[in-house]
């Protein structure tokens, strides 16, 4: 089969040919159709990752959509999205045309929408749904903040905002192209941020959009962005961090989180449990059938993983390889 190969950390993987993978107990073998290129595979192969290096080489892809071949748990022919530990732990992943997936890391998917669009879904339309549904447990009529709103995270997030009934939701950007993706993901307004702006400012802006204090951040970048919009919070606000994309700290006012008895909350999706996770997908691409949500993406074949792979590690749409 052909396959993208990582060789060495830090560089683009290859194309190459691998012999055919036997699943074994309790896997199923896999034909991949749609395989995104996503921050985590970039994590982990630059060797950097806090997983620790995994032995080279490896097929990168920690997530995908493809059609059963052969198992002992599902029929043949089923349309399925599945996880791999691959960058994680000792194996393979998704960037192939072939994989196999232990049992619990399928979920059959039904929802009629096309294969690159589930897979640019994926695990952040699961981090999207449960990071407002279930730790921010968003109530109908609050108002949402959605920072680094044009990434995947950020663009599911506006959709399942609008959807559990928000009463406003404002995104955050860093420029008008990333604006203009927010718009199109269902942001009632976008607050661009400006260079060299105090946090004070940016929090003032962002109560401006929001016309009050807003109730929900959601918030896949911290740093000095999480500082302003914790402060943008009413009382009983709640921030749920889910990445750390612009930096690692973030700086938060005692007095404001004790007087407005804010809550700061961390999110996870390896926190959840694969009923959890199975539901938010659904969920997802419930909305994406009806054409309520999306991930912008830009489809490429496995010939050009190289090319691929570089366009994954710049700003814009999520890449998704089509073996």
């Amino acid at each position: 089969m052909r396959v993208a190969l990582l060789r060495t950390y830090g560089a683009a993987p290859e194309l190459a040919e691998r012999p055919n993978p036997n699943p074994g107990p309790r896997e199923t073998l896999v034909q991949v159709t749609a395989a995104p290129i996503v921050p985590l595979d970039l994590l982990c192969a630059s060797g950097t990752s806090y997983f620790g290096q995994q032995p080279l080489p490896y097929i990168p892809g920690v997530q995908g959509v493809g059609t059963v071949l052969r198992s002992t748990d599902l029929p043949a022919g089923s349309r399925v999205w599945f996880a791999t530990s691959a960058g994680m732990a000792p194996g393979d992943g998704s960037l192939a045309e072939l994989c196999t997936v232990p049992l619990a890391n399928l979920i059959p998917i039904s929802a009629n929408v096309q294969d690159a669009a589930a897979a640019a879904l994926g695990t952040s339309g699961i981090a999207a749904w449960m990071s407002l549904s279930w730790r921010a447990a968003l109530q109908p009529g609050e108002r949402v903040i959605v920072l680094g709103a044009s990434g995947a995270v950020g663009q599911v997030a506006l959709a399942v905002a609008r959807h559990l009934q928000a009463a406003r939701v404002v995104a955050v950007c860093r420029s008008e192209t990333s604006a203009r993706r927010a718009r199109t993901a269902g942001a009632d307004e976008v607050v661009v941020l400006h260079p060299n702006e105090t946090r004070a400012d940016l929090t003032t802006r962002l109560i401006e959009a929001v016309g009050a204090p807003a109730d929900v951040v959601i918030d896949p970048v911290f740093g000095e962005p999480a500082a302003a919009a914790a402060m943008a919070l009413g009382t009983w606000g709640r921030l749920v961090n889910i990445g750390g994309a612009a930096q690692d700290v973030a700086e938060f006012s005692s007095a404001i989180l004790r007087g407005r008895t804010i809550g700061i909350l961390g999110y996870t999706n390896n926190a959840i449990s694969a009923e959890q996770r199975a539901e938010a997908l659904m969920n997802v691409l419930a909305l994406a059938e009806r054409g309520a949500a999306s991930v912008e993406h830009r489809v490429m074949t496995l010939t050009d993983c190289d090319r691929a792979w570089e366009a994954a590690c710049r700003s814009g749409p999520r890449i998704v390889i089509a073996p």
